[in-house]
């Protein structure tokens, strides 16, 4: 069985997909890109400031499953600069504590959807 995950605090799907599904007491999130779900405006002229975006995005997204990022096991970052790793990685560290940071690939591949500059989805257990 599974559950469908929506908030309005987070951007809808540009796609057929939903923002998460639970099932059990383990959460998938779809990637998150640096959508102002209030405006609508992609953010992506400055990674800090998309990055935070994305994070608030999932931080919507975990909140309507009742999680945080406490709960979070496992994340994927994709990004199409790896330059920007270390400004990415900066802003990601103030989401989580440094004793118990989830498992985490980061992987730089060639285009975005919308052409954003980073991408993260995680997996969440309660």
């Amino acid at each position: 069985m599974k559950t469908i995950i929506t908030t309005e605090k987070a951007p809808a799907p540009i796609g057929p997909y939903n923002q998460a599904i639970l099932t059990g007491n383990t959460l998938y999130t779809s990637g998150q890109i640096a959508i102002n779900p209030q405006t609508e405006a992609l953010i992506t002229e400055d990674i800090e400031k998309e990055t935070t975006q994305v994070m608030n995005n999932l931080a919507a997204v975990l909140e309507a499953a009742n999680m945080t990022f406490e709960h979070v096991i496992k994340t994927s970052i994709f990004i199409t600069d790896m330059n920007d790793f270390n400004i990415i990685n900066s802003v990601y560290g103030k989401y989580f504590d440094d004793d118990s940071a989830p498992a985490r690939e980061t992987v730089q591949v060639a285009k975005l959807p919308k052409n954003v500059n980073v991408e993260i989805s995680v997996i969440a257990v309660k």
